[in-house]
């Protein structure tokens, strides 16, 4: 499957899973010789280790990880806010995915199970459901296009990240590496496309993605992403629904633009 996302696209969610309503400030990393030059081409060392990352996440059978979301909104004033969201994610391939929003904003719970997806508002205890095709990236097409359901990490739990991450990409090179990012040492990777530009610190010794900086070039929300407490290929993972979404009311997906209505 083509990818039609990009760590860059950020459509708006009505469930507050990517509703408006951390990590440490990295130091300033010693520069490899590569990146004393503005690079005009994609490095071959560059590719190198999102290969590796891209490797890492796609053999996993299992994963779960957290996800705390930074992203600037300006105000009437122009200031630009900030808003943070985290979030806990949970998969099985190649037909199980949960995703728990716990803050900034309304709660919501996100579950798939090869037969359909749903979204459960817990404050509100409204779901919403619709049927979803058998295999993860089809069902995560489906509920972009069916519902405007968007995942920042989307990139990493796709069949083949590599694919997905560089794709149109017009340049990529090796900054070099922190030792304060992720509590491990990390390779830092600069890469972009017409779309946007980013900066990328990958775990040196477990290849992990473990922080993610996003500047759009059309000028819309920057936003930074950090992944921890990953675990790959650990049993015990849970992919039931809250007890309280089997009581919840239900209403419907709207199309993106579209408001959700009761059935």
């Amino acid at each position: 499957m083509k990818p039609i996302y990009g760590i860059l696209l950020g459509a708006a969610c009505a469930t507050g899973l990517l509703s408006p309503l951390r990590a440490e400030t990295p130091a300033t990393p010693t520069p490899a010789p590569a990146a004393k030059a503005a690079p005009a081409a994609i490095a071959p060392a560059a590719l190198d280790i999102l290969k590796g990352m891209s490797d890492t996440l796609a053999k996993a059978k299992s994963m779960s990880f957290n996800v705390r979301r930074a992203f600037d909104e300006p105000a009437a004033n122009g200031q630009p806010l900030f808003y943070m969201v985290s979030t806990n994610v949970s998969l099985q391939r190649p037909d199980k995915l949960k995703v728990v929003a716990l803050g900034d904003g309304p709660p919501s719970e996100f579950y798939y199970d090869g037969k359909e997806f749903a979204v459960y508002l817990p404050a509100s205890n409204m779901i919403a459901v619709e049927s979803a095709p058998a295999n993860l990236d089809e069902m995560l097409e489906a509920a972009f296009n069916k519902a405007g359901l968007y995942f920042p990490f989307v990139d990493f739990i796709v069949a083949d990240p590599y694919a997905a991450v560089t794709e149109k990409l017009t340049s990529a090179f090796v900054m070099g590496q922190s030792n304060v990012v992720g509590g491990t040492t990390t390779d830092i990777v600069a890469i972009a496309n017409p779309d946007y530009q980013a900066q990328l610190w990958i775990g040196a010794k477990d290849k992990l993605p473990r922080l993610i900086w996003v500047t759009p070039t059309n000028g819309k929300s920057r936003s930074m992403i950090e992944f921890a407490n990953w675990r790959l290929n650990a049993g015990g993972l849970k992919f039931a629904r809250a007890p309280g979404a089997a009581k919840a009311g239900h209403i419907k997906f709207g199309k993106p633009g579209e408001t959700a209505s009761a059935k």
